[in-house]
């Protein structure tokens, strides 16, 4: 069997273990024995536990980051015209049904990376920080769609982007528990609560606290 293959096995029992049991207490010889190879052979192609464990979080970011910007780029970089609110639909959709697909490596990144230290938390943080950039490009082309330019402050499309993010990757982990919500439902859900904001912010509708009474 090529190498490339074989370490994909290996991948792919790796990412069930750590996404199931946790990165703690997974064992090397459980992802050997789920991958059907003795554990020195899982050693000599991925030396270590820990860069094994990265290894998973590089495959995975890179699989969700290509699954989003795949179906929401199809207006970016001279493609056809695509408006910024349809772009942001189908990135949400291709998030959603990835991480719906994948659970146990949606686990590895949400879960499991984030809380074991550095260097995995910086792999994950890489990972949404492309999302987010992306995301901002979207809220960015939105404004200057609804105005002929970008009226929404720098800070406040980056915080608009973050805040998005941020309930994607929450909704997703609820989905993938609840087991009922669709991709598309999980999509629709967060269109309703963020865009339908967006849009009034940018129409100058915005909300502001009522002064409380004496």
């Amino acid at each position: 069997m090529p190498r490339a293959v074989r370490e994909q096995q290996m991948l792919d029992a790796a990412v069930r273990t750590f996404g199931q049991r946790g990165y703690r207490a997974a064992s090397m010889d459980e992802i050997a024995e789920l991958a059907g190879v003795s554990k020195p052979l899982v050693y000599l192609y991925l030396n270590s536990k820990e860069e094994l464990f990265s290894a998973c979080i590089r495959r995975e970011a890179a699989a969700l980051v290509a699954a989003v910007r795949g179906a929401a780029g199809r207006g970016v970089a001279g493609g056809p015209a695509v408006p910024a609110d349809r772009q942001l639909w189908d990135g949400l959709t291709a998030f959603f049904t990835h991480t719906a697909e994948r659970p146990d490596g949606w686990a590895v990144l949400h879960s499991q990376a984030r809380t074991q230290g550095e260097p995995f938390a910086a792999e994950v943080a890489a990972m949404r920080e492309e999302i987010v950039s992306f995301v901002t490009y979207l809220i960015a082309e939105a404004a200057r769609s609804a105005h002929g330019d970008p009226s929404l402050p720098e800070r406040e499309v980056a915080g608009l982007a973050q805040a998005l993010v941020g309930a994607a990757e929450s909704l997703a982990g609820w989905a993938n528990v609840e087991g009922s919500v669709s991709a598309k439902e999980a999509a629709a859900t967060l269109m309703n609560f963020a865009w339908a904001g967006l849009g009034g912010l940018m129409e100058g509708r915005r909300w502001v606290p009522v002064p409380s009474s004496p």
